[in-house]
């Protein structure tokens, strides 16, 4: 079968794979329809997330049909159509029930210490073949799995399987009450869905921060208040259209690879090796020119930006992801601040659900993130516009039908 392999940084290409096969009671074998690129491969293609094992098949979103069923799967049948959650949870330990999905006591296999698993990922996360492929295995099917109604579709499902989920996780934890402004740093899918997750949860206002201007275009459509960091300073802005307070909650969405503007008066103070130290644009399948940027040195952009902007005794949700090679953050301002942290992998198992029926009852419309639909054939093209941020490539599915 058909699948994206990781090789090594800056190489990835699509190859024929070894089908799945049932190896446990509790497994499924799922027929992907539509997967999709997420930011979260970028940091694997491009390094920045490293423990990568070469051969593991990327991708972490994924819609399809049941094909096959272990034993004890008791409540799945061939021919099922579900969403599979990205990250991986036993449903039995006292996480699980819980509802932490994502610090599961049992799904990593480097034990009950080792943290989140998922698909397509580092060794640190349980190197689980990835779901941007024709067939995937997955574990503990009867939880790991959610059945889809006919309302929802698989270009609506396809989102429901990891971004909109992990949006809204963020603005949970962001505490956010009926009528807070709420910023949200970065303007990707994850980014996206936060806004619409915060005005569905009460925002009275929302501030969206980003570079790219078709991005900034996606988020005004969403009645966004847009701040572009490559025309004006972002912190000083976010203050000003607060009053001089600042926002009550900041959702960072973008994470380890969060950019530095390279012009207007936001850049004023970075040199010319900061921009080169923040990393070089990947192409896949082929070697990264010049040297690997491997964050734990610096701080992120976006992290520096939501600390200096927030407002006293506010609160900072982060859904972007670090690698655990990331150790700094502006702690003393943070203290200084009276500042709340939340932050983590999403439970997606625990919010799924809901957001299936929010979809199909039509109280949100959430296709409009998806902006590109390619075969897995093209998946390689998909992956080079991706990276590049070319405008109108916010969100990508890949179909496997």
């Amino acid at each position: 079968m058909k699948a994206v392999v990781w090789r090594g940084v800056g190489d990835i290409r699509l190859e024929d794979v070894a089908e799945p096969s049932i190896s446990d009671p509790q497994d499924a074998v799922v027929q992907i329809t539509t997967s999709a690129l997420c930011g979260t491969d970028l940091h694997m293609v491009r390094g920045t997330l490293p423990g990568m094992q070469p051969g593991t098949v990327l991708g972490h979103e994924g819609v399809g049909v049941v094909t096959e069923v272990g034993s004890q799967v008791r409540n799945f049948q061939p021919g099922d159509r579900v969403v599979i959650p990205s990250t991986i949870g036993c449903g039995t330990c006292s996480y699980c029930r819980a509802g932490y999905f994502a610090q599961c006591d049992n799904a990593n296999p480097g034990g009950k210490r080792a943290g989140t698993a998922f698909f397509g990922g580092p060794e640190a996360t349980g190197s689980f073949p990835g779901l941007q492929a024709e067939r995937v295995r997955v574990p503990f099917a009867n939880v790991g799995l959610v059945a889809l109604p006919e309302q929802v579709s698989d270009e609506e499902a396809i989102l429901i399987s990891d971004i909109f989920p992990t949006a809204w996780f963020g603005a949970r934890l962001a505490d956010i009450s009926p009528g807070d402004t709420v910023a949200v740093m970065g303007c990707g899918p994850v980014g996206l869905f936060s806004i619409l997750s915060a005005r569905m949860q009460g925002a009275g206002r929302v501030l969206a921060v980003d570079g790219v201007r078709s991005r900034l275009e996606q988020a005004r459509t969403l009645h966004a208040e847009v701040i572009d960091y490559n025309a004006e300073d972002p912190v000083a802005t976010m203050v000003e259209l607060t009053g001089g307070i600042g926002p009550d909650r900041v959702i960072d969405a973008v994470g380890v690879d969060a950019e530095r503007p390279k012009e207007g008066p936001a850049a004023q103070g970075s040199s010319q090796d900061d921009f080169e130290a923040e990393r070089s644009r990947i192409v896949p399948q082929a070697r990264p020119e010049g040297r690997t940027w491997i964050p734990g040195d610096a701080p992120s952009q976006a992290a520096q930006w939501a600390v200096e902007a927030v407002a006293k005794a506010g609160t900072l949700s982060i859904i972007g992801v670090y690698p655990p090679s990331m150790t700094s953050f502006p702690i003393g301002a943070a203290m200084n601040k009276n500042l709340t942290l939340k932050m983590g992998n999403c439970n997606h198992r625990k919010y799924i659900p809901e957001l299936i029926e929010l979809v199909a009852g039509g109280t949100v419309d959430i296709t409009s993130v998806l902006t590109q639909e390619m075969p897995i054939g093209d998946v390689m093209e998909a992956y080079r516009a991706f990276d590049h941020r070319e405008p109108g490539w916010t969100k990508v599915a890949i179909t496997t039908a």
